[in-house]
């Protein structure tokens, strides 16, 4: 079901299975995988059991208690920056990917990063690298508005930005340009001169030892017109101004069409359009994500396949399907050999990703990784172990083990299924022999793919 032959009303329609659209096993890894960072096969298996709209209502909500986990680990990476480099946060942060009990919140904490795109290099404490990403995961399903706001307050976000003191006198232009321009309602909207207005709200804040601080008789109080609004706006009155405006919905809504459906073609604004509408109502980004993992586009044939995993998708895909876990210190360090250096966005833009992520470099460096991840020693300490996992599955034959792997890592064709089936090695110990086919399977063109 192409995004053209869709009109506006049924694009974001519940998804109902057909035949024509079956809910399948594909379709199921393909929720798993854009919703978080992958299935086991038990999440598999039970997804298909319950049907596509359970399953949603399983990742919107998360397992367990979400609270408690989230609390100890944000006790873990307060003492892991403690000595105040930001560098220990970025391991903690895969872990928690990895183990995770919600893993839509962590992905939409990753969405929220890259959109932000605050780094910390340069900023010098790990104290606040890590307040801006608890922020971040605070926010990430809840209001933009309040996510704009906060983030406007946010030290990191200031220090990143080169916006430390910002005076009445010399209104810094860097913060009220990244609102405008790319958190909210975008370059074609926003003129110089609603820079420079907004600007001036934004005066009085002062980032201090690593504090952030008000001083009065540094703000500018006089009135201001920004996009079009006049008033004695403070920053909290930009930032409120800007995400709620009609375009900073669209631009919201486009950001996370290429998140979770399609990053390939330019979307149809007539198919956005509704979406867009319904998010300006209130901004709620729960809602938001919630319209479009149920929608019929979400599961058309247009949306699967179209996005290019991120290094981090890829990696942290692979250790939570394989059911294991792995060191998260080197893990860190390859990622960014890869492209992607967590809390280390490349420009205030982000990660330019989509095909970007791909390249004659990156595709060996990723073959790499697996391979490293997969080994029975090394950096990786052989945690992986795939021939423990379709031993617990009840498989212990190479065939049957091998067609486990498939469905659970690629969910192929079967004549694809059969042609990669013969790339298994025939010789040696079963357990090497499905190390060595597992790195085959992440190596696949397919698997890159989310």
């Amino acid at each position: 079901m192409a995004a053209e032959s869709l009109d506006a009303s049924r694009a974001w329609a519940p998804y109902e299975p057909s035949p024509a659209c079956p809910w399948t096993l594909a379709r199921a890894a393909h929720l798993h995988r854009r919703a978080g960072f992958g299935a086991t096969w038990g999440q598999l298996r039970q997804a298909l059991s319950d049907g596509p709209q359970k399953t949603v209502d399983r990742l919107l909500a998360g397992q367990g208690d979400v609270a408690a986990f989230n609390r100890g680990f944000d006790q873990n990476e307060q003492a892991a920056v403690s000595g105040g480099s930001p560098e220990p946060l970025r391991a903690w942060w895969l872990r928690r990917m990895i183990q995770t009990p919600h893993p839509l919140l962590e992905k939409m904490t990753l969405f929220w990063h890259d959109f932000i795109s605050a780094s910390a290099a340069g900023v010098g404490s790990g104290s606040l690298v890590r307040g801006h990403i608890q922020f971040l995961r605070s926010a990430a399903l809840g209001k933009f508005p309040a996510l704009v706001a906060g983030v406007a307050r946010d030290p990191m976000v200031l220090l990143s930005l080169e916006a430390k003191a910002n005076r009445k006198a010399l209104p810094d232009l860097n913060l009220a340009r990244q609102l405008l321009r790319r958190w909210t309602v975008g370059p074609d909207v926003c003129t110089d001169r609603d820079i420079r207005q907004a600007a001036r709200a934004m005066t009085g804040w002062f980032v201090l030892r690593d504090e952030l601080r008000r001083f009065d008789r540094e703000h500018d109080d006089g009135e201001k017109t920004v996009l079009g609004k006049s008033g004695r706006f403070d920053d909290q009155d930009v930032a409120r101004l800007a995400a709620t405006h009609p375009a900073a919905a669209r631009n919201v809504v486009g950001r996370l069409y290429r998140w979770f459906v399609d990053e390939g073609d330019a979307p149809d604004e007539a198919v956005l359009a509704p979406l867009a509408r319904s998010f300006a109502e209130d901004f709620d980004v729960a809602r938001l994500v919630e319209t479009v993992l149920r929608s019929a586009l979400f599961f058309s044939d247009r949306s699967l396949h179209r996005r290019v995993k991120r290094p981090t998708e890829f990696a942290v895909g692979l250790v939570r399907a394989l059911e294991g876990t792995v060191p998260t210190t080197p893990l860190a360090n390859d990622l960014a050999a890869t492209g992607e250096n967590l809390c280390h966005p490349p420009t205030r833009d982000g990660w330019e990703g989509g095909r970007f992520w791909i390249n004659r470099a990156t595709v060996i460096a990723r073959s790499n990784l697996a391979a490293a991840m997969l080994a029975p020693s090394g950096r990786y300490e052989g945690k992986i172990d795939p021939a423990a996992l379709v031993r617990r599955h009840g498989h212990a034959q190479a065939e049957p083990a091998g067609r486990f792997l498939l469905d659970l890592l690629l969910q192929p064709a079967d004549d694809a299924g059969k042609r990669l089936l013969r790339e298994m090695p025939a010789r040696g110990d079963l357990p090497d022999r499905l190390r060595t086919f597992a790195h085959v399977i992440a190596s696949q063109p397919e698997f890159q793919l989310a």
